[in-house]
């Protein structure tokens, strides 16, 4: 009996795969054992093995293309054997659209001849010349949902190879560059720089030159083709926007233009007759309507002005002074700065994060003074500069190993306890926050921890990271005591159970013995998912993180 193969799950953060190359085709016997395709996913290029013997009967996606996990990509069975059926409850998006077309197709006779025009354009719209091959925006980052196209390494008429980067593209983590996989001409480029593309959207047409897609590039532009939605959804506000701007520059230059009256005087007709019924030098007046123009509060507020010169005798020179008018010295203004792939992508899941888990809050004083003094004599002998932020992931990491249960992940229908210790390290970048992830931070050594800090966060600072640098974090630190922020609270980092906000160190002073001394203070607040974090564990994890840092010897032990 036939046997569907399916997209498998190939990564944690998979959604889909797009088949680099198959290894077999239709009419070719495979074995259990056989690579069947190579599938990149967003962490890597990797293999699909079939599990099936027979003959290779159906391919559902063509090289270059993608599917989603759990897709139907081949079928395998004996040679000659019916499959179609298992078509039908298979990739649900791509064939139940096939299945519901072909009723309509056959309904009513009559209607035939005026429904024959628009079948032929939805299959325009979905088909693509032999030569051609799509290229399409990749799932870049685990939490990705479209990219910006910063610049492109190639134009339309040129050469590509496979291995040759077109273009770079702007996630919500960093700038990455996205390689075709495909040789031949660059036919066609369907997001200009940029503009952003959903994931995979068709991005850019790669084939044989002279290869005609202009009926494929009409039906993408009229929507026709569902893949392309991306491009026209975002060049529509761009084209929307520019006669607003337009209006709004124009209604500015003509506001400035009667304010001005051709080098003239700016007063308005009320302020020069009430100036001149009072006897006033208009001229001496400062204007504050828009452009320094004088209008009638102006003249009011100036009547006092001339009364100290006629009193000077009578009054101290202190009480006759009057309140001087506001004086206007710029318009109201304001700039709308569209959001980054970064931005977006914060405000999408730590949104999600803050009103889906529920968090509470725990924070502890640490007594900083050995800290401080191991810390020194650590630098004296380590090649690498070790920071306090340093010392507290080496401590977070072995007590994260001490209290697994904070070392987990809310799944929904279970809780996922990590027996890998990977420590997330926020960094604040002008285009907002990234946190890279020192991994096996439990089993490193300070220095070890110091200097792969050091290179993630210069990498985060140049948008180098890769995405396997930025995810798989299992608890997250959030530092800002190097900004003199005392304390706070974060907002957990999906998927962790709990986010450790650290505060700068003060000197507090503090009654010892008979008298009063100074020792160095430093306040954490841990912010727990109470779904699978209690009270009373956050609370353990955090008394055996004090006594780590309270005494960093013990870390090296």
């Amino acid at each position: 009996m036939a046997q569907v193969i399916r997209m498998p799950l190939l990564s944690d953060t998979m959604t889909e795969g797009k088949i680099i190359q198959w290894n077999k085709k239709v009419g070719d016997k495979v074995k259990s054992d056989d690579v069947l395709a190579e599938v990149e996913t967003d962490k890597a290029t990797m293999e699909v093995v079939v599990y099936e013997e027979g003959t290779l009967l159906y391919i559902g996606v063509e090289e270059g293309q993608a599917a989603k996990v759990n897709g139907i990509i081949a079928v395998v069975g004996k040679e000659g054997e019916d499959y179609k059926s298992l078509l039908e409850g298979g990739d649900a998006p791509k064939e139940t659209a096939a299945k519901k077309e072909e009723p309509k197709k056959q309904e009513p006779k009559k209607e035939a001849p005026e429904t024959k025009e628009q079948p032929k354009e939805n299959k325009q719209s979905a088909e693509l010349p032999k030569d051609a091959k799509v290229i399409r925006m990749p799932l870049l980052s685990d939490t990705m949902t479209e990219g910006k196209i910063i610049q492109w390494n190639k134009k339309v008429g040129d050469n590509v190879k496979s291995d040759d980067v077109l273009a770079e593209v702007e996630t919500d983590k960093a700038t990455m560059e996205v390689v075709g996989y495909e040789e031949g001409t660059l036919l066609y480029i369907g997001v200009e720089a940029g503009q952003a593309a959903k994931v995979n959207g068709v991005i850019a047409i790669v084939g044989k030159e002279g290869t005609d897609l202009s009926a494929f590039v009409a039906a993408e532009k009229s929507g026709g083709n569902s893949s392309t939605e991306v491009t026209s959804n975002e060049e529509t506000p761009k084209e929307e926007s520019a006669p607003v701007a337009e209006e709004k520059t124009s209604s500015v230059q003509e506001h400035s233009d009667n304010a001005s009256s051709n080098g003239r005087l700016k007063a308005s007709p009320l302020a020069k007759k009430l100036a001149a019924d009072k006897g006033i030098d208009i001229s001496k007046i400062q204007g504050s309507g828009d452009g320094g123009r004088i209008v009638k509060k102006d003249v009011d507020s100036y009547r006092a002005a001339p009364a100290p010169q006629k009193e000077e005798g009578k009054k101290p020179a202190i009480e006759q002074k009057p309140v001087q008018p506001f004086e206007q010295t710029g318009k109201e203004s304001y700039v709308d700065i569209p959001n980054t792939q970064m931005r977006k992508t914060i405000a999408r899941r730590l949104g999600e994060s803050k009103f889906t888990a529920p968090h509470f809050y725990l924070t502890m004083e640490i007594n900083m003074d050995n800290a401080m003094t191991s810390r020194a004599a650590l630098n004296e002998v380590s090649p690498v500069k070790i920071s306090f932020n340093d010392l507290v992931i080496k401590a977070c990491a072995m007590a994260l190993r001490l209290h697994p249960a904070v070392n987990s992940s809310w799944m929904g229908e279970f809780i996922r306890q990590n027996k890998h210790v990977h420590i997330g390290s926020a960094v604040a970048m002008p285009e907002g926050l990234i946190v890279p992830v020192i991994r096996f931070a439990d089993q490193k050594s300070l220095s070890q921890i110091a200097s792969d800090a050091k290179g993630l966060y210069e990498k985060a600072r140049n948008k180098k990271l890769q995405p396997d640098e930025f995810t798989g974090n299992t608890f997250t630190i959030s530092n800002l005591g190097m900004m003199d922020i005392e304390d706070f609270t974060a907002i957990i980092n999906p998927p962790d159970s709990a986010i450790l906000a650290v505060g700068r160190i003060k000197e507090v002073v503090v009654k010892k013995g008979a008298g009063f001394d100074v020792t160095n203070i430093m306040k954490v607040t841990m912010s727990c998912d109470h779904r699978s974090v209690d009270g009373a564990v956050g609370a353990a994890f955090l008394q055996t993180l004090k006594k780590y840092m309270e005494n960093p010897v013990t870390m090296l032990v």
